[in-house]
Protein backbone atom coordinates (compact mmCIF):
# COMPACT_ATOMS: atom_id res chain seq x y z
CA UNK A 1 0.00 0.00 0.00
CA UNK A 2 1.24 3.51 -0.82
CA UNK A 3 1.15 6.23 1.80
CA UNK A 4 1.66 9.98 1.63
CA UNK A 5 3.48 11.76 4.45
CA UNK A 6 3.76 15.49 5.14
CA UNK A 7 7.34 16.04 6.33
CA UNK A 8 7.90 19.42 7.97
CA UNK A 9 10.58 18.71 10.60
CA UNK A 10 13.16 21.47 9.99
CA UNK A 11 16.05 19.38 11.31
CA UNK A 12 15.37 16.54 8.85
CA UNK A 13 14.64 18.46 5.66
CA UNK A 14 18.29 19.40 4.91
CA UNK A 15 19.28 15.71 5.00
CA UNK A 16 16.56 14.24 2.84
CA UNK A 17 19.11 12.64 0.50
CA UNK A 18 19.81 10.25 3.41
CA UNK A 19 16.21 9.58 4.37
CA UNK A 20 14.43 9.53 0.99
CA UNK A 21 15.58 5.96 0.14
CA UNK A 22 14.23 4.78 3.50
CA UNK A 23 10.83 6.32 2.85
CA UNK A 24 10.89 4.85 -0.67
CA UNK A 25 11.50 1.40 0.79
CA UNK A 26 8.24 1.74 2.73
CA UNK A 27 6.41 2.99 -0.39
CA UNK A 28 5.93 6.39 1.25
CA UNK A 29 5.55 9.46 -0.93
CA UNK A 30 6.65 12.71 0.70
CA UNK A 31 5.21 16.21 0.67
CA UNK A 32 7.96 18.59 1.82
CA UNK A 33 6.93 22.27 2.07
CA UNK A 34 9.33 25.11 2.82
CA UNK A 35 9.54 25.51 6.60
CA UNK A 36 11.41 28.20 8.49
CA UNK A 37 10.63 27.28 12.10
CA UNK A 38 7.21 25.65 12.23
CA UNK A 39 3.91 25.26 10.37
CA UNK A 40 1.02 27.29 11.76
CA UNK A 41 -2.63 26.20 11.57
CA UNK A 42 -3.33 27.79 8.21
CA UNK A 43 -0.12 26.37 6.72
CA UNK A 44 -1.11 22.80 7.60
CA UNK A 45 -4.73 23.26 6.55
CA UNK A 46 -3.55 23.82 2.96
CA UNK A 47 -2.59 20.13 2.92
CA UNK A 48 -5.61 18.77 4.83
CA UNK A 49 -6.81 15.46 3.40
CA UNK A 50 -3.66 14.94 1.35
CA UNK A 51 -1.55 12.91 3.79
CA UNK A 52 -1.80 9.74 5.90
CA UNK A 53 0.88 10.69 8.40
CA UNK A 54 3.21 13.52 9.28
CA UNK A 55 6.74 13.97 10.56
CA UNK A 56 6.63 17.37 12.23
CA UNK A 57 8.54 19.78 14.42
CA UNK A 58 6.69 22.28 16.63
CA UNK A 59 3.84 22.55 14.12
CA UNK A 60 0.41 23.67 15.38
CA UNK A 61 -1.66 20.49 15.22
CA UNK A 62 -4.72 21.90 16.95
CA UNK A 63 -8.04 20.07 17.22
CA UNK A 64 -9.25 22.10 14.23
CA UNK A 65 -6.29 20.96 12.12
CA UNK A 66 -6.50 17.33 13.20
CA UNK A 67 -10.22 17.14 12.46
CA UNK A 68 -9.69 18.74 9.04
CA UNK A 69 -7.07 16.10 8.18
CA UNK A 70 -9.45 13.21 8.94
CA UNK A 71 -10.25 10.52 8.03
CA UNK A 72 -6.95 10.11 6.21
CA UNK A 73 -4.57 11.17 8.98
CA UNK A 74 -3.39 8.16 11.00
CA UNK A 75 -0.25 9.28 12.81
CA UNK A 76 1.61 12.39 13.93
CA UNK A 77 5.28 11.62 14.53
CA UNK A 78 6.91 14.46 16.43
CA UNK A 79 10.64 15.11 15.93
CA UNK A 80 11.67 15.52 19.56
CA UNK A 81 10.06 15.26 22.97
CA UNK A 82 7.70 18.19 23.61
CA UNK A 83 4.20 17.87 22.18
CA UNK A 84 2.73 21.08 23.61
CA UNK A 85 2.01 22.32 20.07
CA UNK A 86 -0.09 19.20 19.37
CA UNK A 87 -3.56 18.66 20.83
CA UNK A 88 -2.97 15.23 22.39
CA UNK A 89 -6.56 15.00 23.61
CA UNK A 90 -7.85 15.54 20.06
CA UNK A 91 -5.46 12.86 18.78
CA UNK A 92 -6.90 10.42 21.32
CA UNK A 93 -10.48 11.44 20.55
CA UNK A 94 -10.08 11.03 16.80
CA UNK A 95 -7.91 7.91 16.92
CA UNK A 96 -4.74 9.57 15.58
CA UNK A 97 -1.56 8.01 16.94
CA UNK A 98 0.95 10.45 18.46
CA UNK A 99 4.62 9.51 18.53
CA UNK A 100 7.55 11.30 20.13
CA UNK A 101 11.03 10.56 21.53
CA UNK A 102 11.18 10.91 25.31
CA UNK A 103 14.41 12.19 26.85
CA UNK A 104 15.53 13.38 23.42
CA UNK A 105 17.79 16.33 24.20
CA UNK A 106 18.69 15.99 27.88
CA UNK A 107 22.46 16.16 27.42
CA UNK A 108 22.78 19.14 25.03
CA UNK A 109 20.14 21.20 26.86
CA UNK A 110 21.74 20.57 30.24
CA UNK A 111 25.13 21.54 28.79
CA UNK A 112 23.56 24.74 27.41
CA UNK A 113 22.25 25.74 30.84
CA UNK A 114 25.71 25.27 32.35
CA UNK A 115 27.23 27.27 29.49
CA UNK A 116 24.89 30.18 30.18
CA UNK A 117 25.69 30.15 33.89
CA UNK A 118 29.43 30.10 33.22
CA UNK A 119 29.07 32.97 30.73
CA UNK A 120 27.27 35.16 33.27
CA UNK A 121 29.38 34.13 36.26
CA UNK A 122 32.75 34.51 34.55
CA UNK A 123 31.60 37.47 32.35
CA UNK A 124 33.29 36.02 29.27
CA UNK A 125 31.01 37.51 26.55
CA UNK A 126 31.22 41.00 28.10
CA UNK A 127 35.01 41.00 28.46
CA UNK A 128 35.32 39.74 24.89
CA UNK A 129 33.10 42.59 23.65
CA UNK A 130 35.09 45.15 25.64
CA UNK A 131 38.40 43.86 24.31
CA UNK A 132 37.11 44.09 20.74
CA UNK A 133 36.12 47.71 21.41
CA UNK A 134 39.73 48.36 22.40
CA UNK A 135 39.04 48.40 26.14
CA UNK A 136 41.34 46.63 28.62
CA UNK A 137 38.60 46.16 31.19
CA UNK A 138 38.64 43.62 34.01
CA UNK A 139 34.99 42.85 34.79
CA UNK A 140 34.52 41.15 38.19
CA UNK A 141 33.21 37.58 38.04
CA UNK A 142 32.10 34.86 40.42
CA UNK A 143 32.69 31.14 40.71
CA UNK A 144 29.69 28.88 40.35
CA UNK A 145 30.48 27.42 43.77
CA UNK A 146 29.56 30.82 45.21
CA UNK A 147 26.12 30.68 43.58
CA UNK A 148 22.76 29.02 44.16
CA UNK A 149 20.85 27.53 41.24
CA UNK A 150 17.08 27.18 41.24
CA UNK A 151 15.59 24.61 38.86
CA UNK A 152 11.92 24.85 37.89
CA UNK A 153 10.93 21.38 36.70
CA UNK A 154 13.09 18.51 37.95
CA UNK A 155 12.49 16.03 35.13
CA UNK A 156 15.17 14.43 32.98
CA UNK A 157 16.74 17.76 32.00
CA UNK A 158 16.35 19.27 35.46
CA UNK A 159 18.09 16.25 36.97
CA UNK A 160 20.93 16.47 34.42
CA UNK A 161 21.38 20.17 35.17
CA UNK A 162 21.46 19.37 38.90
CA UNK A 163 24.25 16.83 38.45
CA UNK A 164 26.35 19.28 36.44
CA UNK A 165 25.76 22.14 38.87
CA UNK A 166 26.69 19.96 41.83
CA UNK A 167 29.96 19.05 40.09
CA UNK A 168 30.76 22.80 40.16
CA UNK A 169 29.97 22.98 43.86
CA UNK A 170 26.69 24.86 43.53
CA UNK A 171 23.84 24.78 45.98
CA UNK A 172 20.77 23.60 44.05
CA UNK A 173 17.12 24.28 44.84
CA UNK A 174 14.32 22.57 42.94
CA UNK A 175 10.58 22.86 42.56
CA UNK A 176 8.06 20.73 40.69
CA UNK A 177 4.31 20.15 40.68
CA UNK A 178 4.88 16.39 40.94
CA UNK A 179 6.91 14.45 43.49
CA UNK A 180 10.54 13.99 42.50
CA UNK A 181 12.19 10.62 43.02
CA UNK A 182 13.42 10.58 46.63
CA UNK A 183 16.46 8.50 45.65
CA UNK A 184 17.60 11.24 43.26
CA UNK A 185 16.95 13.91 45.90
CA UNK A 186 19.03 12.02 48.42
CA UNK A 187 21.88 11.20 46.05
CA UNK A 188 22.13 14.63 44.39
CA UNK A 189 21.62 16.83 47.42
CA UNK A 190 19.04 19.01 45.64
CA UNK A 191 16.74 20.82 48.08
CA UNK A 192 13.11 20.67 46.99
CA UNK A 193 11.17 23.77 47.97
CA UNK A 194 8.38 26.12 46.92
CA UNK A 195 8.59 28.30 43.82
CA UNK A 196 8.60 31.45 45.93
CA UNK A 197 11.48 30.27 48.12
CA UNK A 198 13.44 29.15 45.07
CA UNK A 199 13.02 32.48 43.29
CA UNK A 200 14.01 34.59 46.28
CA UNK A 201 17.15 32.58 47.08
CA UNK A 202 18.62 31.72 43.66
CA UNK A 203 21.39 33.50 41.75
CA UNK A 204 20.38 31.58 38.61
CA UNK A 205 16.87 30.33 37.84
CA UNK A 206 16.65 27.66 35.13
CA UNK A 207 13.27 26.92 33.54
CA UNK A 208 13.15 23.23 32.65
CA UNK A 209 9.46 22.34 32.97
CA UNK A 210 6.96 21.36 30.28
CA UNK A 211 4.62 23.93 28.76
CA UNK A 212 1.05 23.20 29.83
CA UNK A 213 -1.90 24.94 31.44
CA UNK A 214 -0.11 25.12 34.80
CA UNK A 215 3.12 26.60 33.45
CA UNK A 216 1.94 29.14 30.85
CA UNK A 217 3.37 32.52 31.96
CA UNK A 218 4.59 30.91 35.19
CA UNK A 219 7.36 33.50 35.06
CA UNK A 220 5.46 36.78 35.11
CA UNK A 221 5.58 40.20 36.74
CA UNK A 222 4.67 38.74 40.12
CA UNK A 223 7.18 35.88 40.12
CA UNK A 224 9.95 38.05 38.62
CA UNK A 225 9.48 40.52 41.48
CA UNK A 226 10.50 37.78 43.93
CA UNK A 227 13.92 37.25 42.30
CA UNK A 228 17.18 38.85 43.46
CA UNK A 229 18.16 42.03 41.57
CA UNK A 230 21.39 40.25 40.57
CA UNK A 231 19.69 36.99 39.53
CA UNK A 232 19.76 35.59 36.00
CA UNK A 233 16.79 33.81 34.39
CA UNK A 234 17.60 30.97 31.97
CA UNK A 235 14.90 29.55 29.69
CA UNK A 236 15.72 26.56 27.48
CA UNK A 237 12.26 24.98 27.82
CA UNK A 238 9.42 26.75 26.00
CA UNK A 239 8.95 30.45 25.29
CA UNK A 240 5.39 30.92 26.61
CA UNK A 241 6.41 29.78 30.10
CA UNK A 242 7.85 33.30 30.42
CA UNK A 243 5.73 36.42 30.00
CA UNK A 244 8.12 38.20 27.65
CA UNK A 245 6.72 41.71 28.22
CA UNK A 246 7.10 41.29 31.98
CA UNK A 247 10.64 39.98 31.49
CA UNK A 248 11.61 42.94 29.32
CA UNK A 249 10.26 45.29 31.99
CA UNK A 250 12.16 43.47 34.76
CA UNK A 251 15.41 43.57 32.76
CA UNK A 252 14.98 47.23 31.85
CA UNK A 253 14.28 48.35 35.41
CA UNK A 254 17.06 46.31 37.00
CA UNK A 255 14.57 44.18 38.89
CA UNK A 256 16.64 41.16 37.79
CA UNK A 257 20.23 41.08 36.60
CA UNK A 258 20.01 39.27 33.29
CA UNK A 259 18.52 36.53 31.15
CA UNK A 260 19.68 33.78 28.82
CA UNK A 261 16.97 32.76 26.37
CA UNK A 262 16.95 29.97 23.80
CA UNK A 263 13.15 30.03 23.33
CA UNK A 264 10.60 32.81 22.89
CA UNK A 265 6.87 33.44 22.89
CA UNK A 266 7.02 34.06 19.13
CA UNK A 267 9.64 32.35 16.98
CA UNK A 268 11.64 33.48 15.12
CA UNK A 269 12.08 36.35 17.58
CA UNK A 270 10.63 39.48 15.95
CA UNK A 271 13.29 41.97 14.85
CA UNK A 272 11.57 44.73 16.81
CA UNK A 273 11.92 42.82 20.11
CA UNK A 274 13.56 44.97 22.84
CA UNK A 275 15.52 41.88 23.89
CA UNK A 276 17.77 42.30 20.84
CA UNK A 277 19.08 45.62 22.16
CA UNK A 278 19.75 44.57 25.77
CA UNK A 279 23.33 44.02 26.88
CA UNK A 280 22.32 41.97 29.92
CA UNK A 281 20.75 39.27 27.78
CA UNK A 282 22.20 36.29 25.89
CA UNK A 283 20.01 35.05 23.02
CA UNK A 284 20.00 31.92 20.86
CA UNK A 285 17.62 30.77 18.07
CA UNK A 286 15.98 27.75 19.80
CA UNK A 287 19.15 25.72 19.38
CA UNK A 288 19.91 24.18 22.79
CA UNK A 289 19.05 20.76 21.35
CA UNK A 290 22.03 20.94 19.01
CA UNK A 291 23.98 17.66 19.09
CA UNK A 292 24.85 15.35 16.17
CA UNK A 293 24.45 12.29 18.39
CA UNK A 294 21.06 13.35 19.75
CA UNK A 295 19.80 14.42 16.32
CA UNK A 296 20.76 11.10 14.76
CA UNK A 297 18.85 9.19 17.40
CA UNK A 298 15.80 11.42 16.98
CA UNK A 299 15.82 11.14 13.17
CA UNK A 300 15.51 7.37 13.25
CA UNK A 301 13.18 7.25 16.24
CA UNK A 302 10.82 9.64 14.43
CA UNK A 303 10.80 7.49 11.28
CA UNK A 304 10.21 4.39 13.42
CA UNK A 305 7.23 6.01 15.15
CA UNK A 306 5.82 7.04 11.78
CA UNK A 307 5.97 3.65 10.09
CA UNK A 308 4.62 1.88 13.15
CA UNK A 309 1.81 4.42 13.31
CA UNK A 310 0.97 3.61 9.70
CA UNK A 311 0.74 -0.06 10.64
CA UNK A 312 4.02 -1.19 9.09
CA UNK A 313 6.88 -3.07 10.66
CA UNK A 314 10.20 -1.31 11.07
CA UNK A 315 12.88 -2.71 8.77
CA UNK A 316 16.21 -3.61 10.30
Amino acid sequence: MKYTVLLTAPYMIPFMDRFKPVFDSYNIELIIPEVEERMEEEDILKYAGQFDGTVCGDDRYTARVIQACLPRLKVISKWGTGVDSIDAEACFRFGVKLGRTPNAFTTPVADTVLGYMLAFARRGPWMDAAMKRGEWKKIPGRTLSECTLGIIGVGNIGKAVTRRAKAFGMKVLGTDIIDVDHVFVGESGIEMTSLETLLSNSDFVSVNCDLNSTSHHLINASTLSKMKPTAVLINTARGPIVDEKALVAALSSGQIGGAALDVFEFEPLPLESPLLKMDNVILAPHNSNSSPTAWERIHWSTIKNLVEGLGMQERK
